[in-house]
């Protein structure tokens, strides 16, 4: 099994930045593709980024393209979501999420964490 604690949640105005982090323990060398995904009241839950095992693959939902950056280092077996020019509309809990090298899919998720952007 693989665990997974986000942090670095919080409140901002619009405009400014914070970023997330997401630690992995447990079975981290089966962890593969990591990613985070973003869940606003009322709405489904949608993809906003993720980072393959080798970190050359970085993909982005077009919301967010040119504001978040992903990250990853291995050694610490942590993923790290960047975000800048916040908009209130980024408002939501963001879930870290992580698949198992080979398998398609994010088998692992962690509890969340409170993104709020004021206006």
């Amino acid at each position: 099994q693989v665990q997974l604690v986000e942090s670095g949640g919080g409140l901002v105005q619009a405009g400014g930045s914070l970023r997330l982090s997401c630690a992995a323990s447990g079975r981290t060398f089966s962890v593969g593709v990591m990613g985070w995904f973003r869940q606003a009241p009322g709405q489904e839950r949608e993809f906003v980024a993720a980072v393959s095992a080798s970190t050359i693959i970085k993909n982005y939902a077009d919301s967010v393209k040119g504001r978040f950056t992903i990250s990853r280092d291995n050694a610490k077996n942590t993923v790290y979501l960047q975000m800048n020019s916040l908009k209130p509309e980024d408002t939501a809990i963001y879930y870290c999420a992580a698949g198992r090298r080979g398998v398609s899919g994010y088998e692992y998720w962690g509890q969340g964490t409170q993104v709020t952007v004021s206006s």
